[in-house]
């Protein structure tokens, strides 16, 4: 999608523009995770309140805590007060020590319900997608397979729409890190969005200055991605044969990372950046902060965003992600902890 041509075209109402202030906003009843001290880059919770953390991403030139230590799969279960994260045991032939999560997903089987877990995959800085099974009995996950592809070159995030398909968000166009920086400082339009299944492989939204977080709504009938330096995120209709139609962009004065809805509500929530430069460029003395923003009634015209959270850095750096399970919060982060809010 050409945002500038989409944005001339668009009817009054299909383009919402949302300041946002970084004033700081505590929440009374967050806490820490304990034993989340390497990031928690994207969460994908089950309807039973069980939660998928992805942990222990290294991203250059992002900070990692960790550097030697390889990545993770934490299990949480929201509905233990306690919150004790235990890291998922892996088994079928996946390399563990070059294993580096970034964006997840989930997939419940109708049929059988069983739980396919997608993971983003950057095994020495390359791209794969790995297919899961989870096996609640024994917390392990099964490796089903590894996915490649050659319009798979840069992904970011991804959400399962089928035991083997998905739709990806790319948030490069160059492989080359020192490429990728020059791509991003000079604002190239070139990433996209890209479906998959095992018989077609093809783009289907483009235009977007730095693809990131992709979600899909509750009647599974729209798809949203987040644009992260376009400080927007895009509404698309899903359609029959699986391509997207643009329906409307919604523009956030922040840098928004992941994207998750409300099982209940339908509202959309994102952990998200308020300065990139304090993101890519770590300093201990002058942290990068966190917001939390949540978006009701995103497809009228004047949706209402809320800012739920904001931090100077002191309490977690880096928020990627925030999903709510029956009045619980929690916010991963890219490198850093983890924050648990009870909303009532």
């Amino acid at each position: 999608m050409d945002r500038t041509a989409a944005g001339d075209q668009e009817a009054p109402g299909h383009r919402s523009k949302i300041l946002n202030k970084a004033e700081p906003i505590d929440h009374p009843n967050c806490r820490l995770v304990e034993g989340i001290e390497f990031g928690s880059e994207d969460i994908e919770v089950l309807p039973n309140g069980l939660a998928f953390i992805s942990s222990g991403l290294k991203y250059p030139p992002i900070k990692s805590f960790a550097p030697d230590r390889p990545g993770e799969i934490l299990l949480l279960d929201l509905n233990d007060e306690k919150l004790h994260p235990s890291s998922l045991r892996i088994s079928g032939g996946l390399d563990i020590s070059a294993f580096n999560p970034h964006g997840i997903s989930i997939y419940i089987d109708e049929n059988d319900d069983t739980v396919y877990l997608f993971v983003v995959n950057h095994p020495q800085y390359k791209t794969t997608i790995e297919l899961f099974k989870f096996v609640e009995e024994e917390n392990i996950l099964v490796h089903l397979k590894t996915i490649k592809h050659e319009l798979l070159h840069s992904v970011n995030d991804i959400v399962a729409v089928g035991p083997e398909s998905f739709y990806a968000t790319n948030d490069y166009y160059f492989d080359n890190h020192n490429m990728k920086t020059v791509e991003m400082l000079i604002g190239l339009a070139w990433t996209n969005v890209v479906y998959y299944s095992p018989g077609d492989v093809r783009e289907v939204a483009s235009g977007f200055y730095n693809g990131n977080g992709i979600t899909i709504s509750n009647d599974r009938k729209y798809i949203y991605a987040a644009d992260v330096t376009g400080h927007s995120i895009n509404v698309f209709k899903r359609n029959v044969n699986w391509s997207l139609s643009p329906v409307k962009v919604v523009d956030l004065d922040v840098l928004v990372d992941n994207l998750s809805v409300d099982p209940e509500t339908g509202d959309i929530w994102t952990g998200a950046h308020p300065n990139l430069y304090k993101l890519f460029i770590y300093n201990p003395e002058d942290l990068p902060g966190s917001e939390v923003l949540r978006i009701q009634n995103i497809h009228s015209d004047n949706p209402i965003v809320t800012k739920v959270y904001v931090n100077n850095g002191s309490v977690i750096q880096g928020s990627s992600c925030a999903s709510v399970y029956k009045k619980k919060l929690i916010v991963g982060t890219v490198f850093h902890k983890a924050l648990y809010c009870d909303l009532d």
